[in-house]
């Protein structure tokens, strides 16, 4: 039962920023897994119930970063990230489509709704999407611009995709599209309801989240069966 990060959980992650190498993490690796590994596995799981008991027709999926690094992609860097993720979706394929996830880093954490990756051509039927009903997609938009501390990220366009006031034209005009919560590393990530926390606020993202899933699921058609 995830309990809370404590103070330890980002020590240990600056810690490994500043000595990544793999005999300080063997050295050390009982306090990763006891103020680290094993509260954030217990957070996803927890989230992800949750969640899930909210939405039973759904089939949500967890995936869990790993500490270690890719060795063919270490590029002068160390063995081991210095911070650690999850997603939440519905499906197996964590990779597409957009997602919920949690990120926690030495002195930060967020959460939100996005993507790994989004090609250009999901992002303009996206945009097409919107241009045929734009009342829809605003009642969206703005459900998350009321929603405190949310904020939508993702870089821009450096020329206007459309002529879009707010809140339309926050999402609009990027070329990959998020929501992020964040903070510093603190109370928020130290107490047992770390998990509601979560659920809650990607229960009040669900309606963007099944609005930008019903774009993904075209996009995938439309690369499948591009006559159509």
């Amino acid at each position: 039962m995830f309990q809370g990060f404590t103070k330890e959980t980002g020590d240990f992650l600056w810690e490994l920023s500043f000595h990544n190498e793999r005999p300080w993490f063997l050295e050390h690796k009982e306090q990763f897994e006891r103020c680290v590994n094993t509260p954030f596995r217990e957070l996803a799981r927890e989230t992800a119930e949750r969640l899930q008991e909210r939405h039973p027709e759904m089939d949500l999926r967890v995936h869990i970063s790993r500490i270690y690094r890719d060795a063919r992609r270490l590029f002068g860097r160390g063995p081991y990230k210095d911070h650690l993720w999850f997603t939440i979706k519905d499906g197996p394929n964590y990779s597409e489509g957009p997602m919920f996830w949690f990120e926690i880093h030495p002195a930060t954490y967020s959460y939100g709704l996005g993507y790994f990756d989004v090609s250009a051509a999901e992002m303009e039927l996206f945009r097409r999407t919107v241009d045929a009903n734009p009342a829809r997609f605003e009642r969206l938009a703005d459900r998350v611009a009321r929603m405190e501390g949310a904020r939508v990220i993702g870089p821009e366009y450096a020329r206007p995709k459309g002529n879009y006031s707010e809140p339309i034209r926050s999402w609009y005009e990027r070329k990959r599209l998020g929501v992020e919560y964040a903070g510093d590393m603190g109370d928020a990530v130290f107490t047992p309801d770390l998990p509601e926390t979560l659920c809650e606020a990607f229960e009040k993202l669900m309606p963007m989240y099944e609005y930008l899933s019903q774009v993904h699921r075209a996009a995938v058609r439309e690369a499948a069966c591009p006559s159509l």
